[in-house]
């Protein structure tokens, strides 16, 4: 089969042939027609991913075609249109994964090839409202989107049936992308950040209340007067960060008393100047978190089911031109998912 290789860290991936892999016991082989990129990809390729081990077939997540089923699985899956949740082993405690937790793509051969095997009861029904391409964007940003709103923020509608406002910093990438079509299904008022004003135009298409750029010196000040001129509750009950760095202190400025700031990223650095004081006199929750349960990628496949969410797609690329999405991705231009097409 036609696999992406990456052989050594700071080396460009390799597009090359490689044995077809077998279904074990339990699992099944996925005939592979789509898989997205996330910047696990690229952190591993740049040795900035810890304990990488490689050789390894690089990608995480796949949407395909069970091709053939190991011994112990249902028959029934051959066939199937599938999406594979990359999130394996997590454990029985739903708060924190447990030794055994890996993440398809690394140090198991993941979905930047024709067929991967894995285990059965990480397959699971395609939505019959996507196509192979929009489904492989959900896995991993789908799940770590949902579980920092869902599980971490536990978005609500308040007493007062006033919908919750969010902040998503940071827009234009896969999870804060999802966190804001997750968001919006919910019905919640959603505000944004980003250093590209076409990046900002482009969210409120999606249907952000607004947003501002985080380059301006007084961007927190500026956002407080858009949401204030808005409506007279202009602090943020749930807040999404994929950052930190100095920038989240002011997240704790904007934040609503009793607010819950979860972040998922470290992009800008170590988290500095923030007065303590502030945090606990508004009762704030503040979180960490990455990935999600099984019982959350089920949930949330129902969830973008049920309001038929299509993820965004920046740009599809043939696999054989798989080094130059990975590019793409490190320039950091995109607007959504970066997928490459498997199988035509």
């Amino acid at each position: 089969m036609k696999a992406i290789y990456l052989s050594a860290i700071h080396q460009p991936i390799q597009y090359i042939d490689l044995p077809k892999p077998v279904a074990g016991p339990g699992q099944v082989l996925v005939h592979l027609k789509a898989a997205a990129l996330n910047h696990r990809d690229l952190f591993i390729q740049q040795g900035l991913y810890p304990s990488i081990k490689l050789p390894v077939i690089l990608g995480s997540d796949g949407a395909g075609i069970v091709d053939t089923v190991g011994e112990g699985v249902d028959v029934s899956w051959l066939g199937q249109e599938v999406v594979i949740n990359c999130a394996m082993n997590w454990g029985d405690d739903p708060n924190f994964y447990g030794p055994d937790f890996q993440i398809l793509g690394m140090p198991a051969n993941g979905t930047f090839a024709e067929y991967v095997a894995v285990d059965a009861e990480y397959i699971f029904p395609k939505p019959g409202h996507l196509s192979f391409e929009q489904a492989a964007a959900l896995p991993l940003a789908g799940l770590t989107a949902w579980r920092a709103l869902m599980t971490r923020a536990g978005l609500h509608k308040k007493a007062s049936s006033q919908p919750e406002k969010v902040l998503i910093t940071g827009i234009g990438g896969g999870v804060a992308l999802l966190a804001l079509q997750f968001a919006l299904g919910a019905g919640a008022e959603v505000w944004v950040t980003s250093g590209s004003s076409q990046k900002l135009e482009l969210a409120k298409a999606l249907g952000a209340a607004g947003g501002v750029n985080y380059r301006e010196p007084d961007w927190a000040k500026t956002l407080m007067s858009q949401t204030q001129s808005r409506s007279a509750r202009g602090y943020f009950d749930v807040i999404i960060d994929s950052a930190g760095g100095p920038g989240f202190a002011r997240l704790i400025d904007v934040a609503a008393p009793g607010g819950r700031i979860v972040f998922y990223g470290g992009t800008t650095g170590l988290i500095t100047d923030v007065v303590p004081a502030k945090v606990f006199f508004k009762q704030l929750n503040i979180a960490g978190t990455t990935m999600g349960t099984e019982l959350e990628f089920s949930d949330m496949l129902s969830f973008v089911t049920a309001k038929q969410l299509v993820p965004v797609i920046d740009e599809i690329f043939p696999l054989v031109d798989a080094e130059q999405a990975m590019r793409r991705m490190n320039d950091g231009k995109q607007f959504g998912k970066l997928v490459l097409r498997i199988d035509e």
